[in-house]
């Protein structure tokens, strides 16, 4: 019998609208001859399961199941791709664990510890990792221009310090762009993370684990066209992806081999994106880890997937079926 997969995506987050894509392009990955498939949208307000004839249901926190042509439907698994509050930073994941539902992505400690940028990269430095000097500041207290100038310097980047997609993060140059970004990152999170700038290669590289073996993808060289690796950059084609990246072998081992540690050190679980930049003298910095990455077509992990000799919808079902 098949099992019934529901594709959660949505959220509450600037993030929403990337999230249906990323949920499209994993409709289109998974195996409908070994499962049934549902996209499931939530938002504050609503969360409804879209339907084959294009109806919507409600569906019920309760058991998180919804009705189809009079019949119940209760998911065997959650496959999230939420990019933001809440599928990214642990709450959906508590609610499943409640209902015992399994689901793709890192647990509840994980998720929350990842999507707080500014935490994760201070308990990483606990275990040697290199990360930029950066600074928290909450919305109700602010920062002036002298102290950011002064502990982190310019330039710097300013960002939400729980957001992602680029939204609301500027890269500051001079003393009066500081309040302004400020106000735009706080238009996104409470808490923003002032990062100093780190001039480099950046780079991104995929990471999953099934069937008890670690799978560490081809790495990805992104150079933006832009002032940094925006918005526009990321959905609007404003860039240029080089998969494989053009690293020596020596380098591309070592950062492979680093981001298979930091999957161990957190625990992760599902397709995990490390990104990265490499300053001058190959010294590997962590810039995030996402744990929800982008998967439309031409996302990182698909690009890298592809270049690994791999297909789409054997990772999905390896990453499913080691969930049961």
């Amino acid at each position: 019998m098949k099992r019934t997969i529901a594709i959660v995506a949505g959220g509450d987050s600037s993030e929403h609208g990337v999230s249906m894509k990323s949920a499209e392009g994993i409709y289109s990955f998974i195996d409908k001859e070994k499962y049934n498939l549902y996209i499931v949208e939530l938002t504050k307000k609503s969360w409804e399961a879209l339907l084959p004839d294009g109806t919507r249901a409600a569906i019920d926190k309760n058991d998180f199941s919804f009705t189809e042509n009079g019949k119940k439907v209760k998911p065997d698994f959650a496959y999230i791709t939420i990019h933001g509050t809440p599928g990214e930073n642990g709450i959906l994941q508590g609610y499943f664990e409640l209902l015992d539902i399994p689901y793709s992505t890192c647990d509840v400690l994980v998720s929350a510890l990842t999507f707080s940028k500014f935490t994760l990269n201070q308990y990483l430095k606990g275990f040697g990792i290199r990360v930029a000097e950066s600074m928290l500041v909450n919305k109700r207290h602010g920062i002036s221009d002298e102290d950011v100038i002064e502990k982190i310097g310019l330039p710097c980047f300013i960002k939400p310090n729980a957001s992602g997609s680029s939204f609301g993060v500027t890269k500051v140059k001079t003393k009066e762009q500081i309040q302004p970004a400020l106000q735009k990152a706080f238009e996104e999170s409470d808490d923003v993370m002032v990062e100093a700038f780190m001039d480099g290669i950046e780079l991104a590289n995929g990471c999953y684990r099934a069937g008890g073996k670690t799978v560490v993808l081809p790495i990805t060289e992104v150079v933006s066209k832009n002032e940094f690796f925006d918005f526009n950059a990321k959905y609007n084609g404003e860039v240029t992806e080089i998969t494989p990246a053009r690293l020596s072998d020596e380098l591309t081992g070592r950062v492979q081999k680093l981001t298979s540690a930091l999957y161990d050190i957190l625990g992760c679980k599902g397709l995990v994106r490390v990104d990265y930049i490499i300053t001058e003298g190959e010294k590997i910095n962590l810039l995030e880890i996402n744990t929800t990455p982008g998967m439309t077509a031409t996302s990182f992990i698909p690009q890298q997937v592809r270049a690994a000799g791999l297909s789409m919808k054997d990772v999905m079902t390896d990453i499913i079926e080691d969930c049961f």
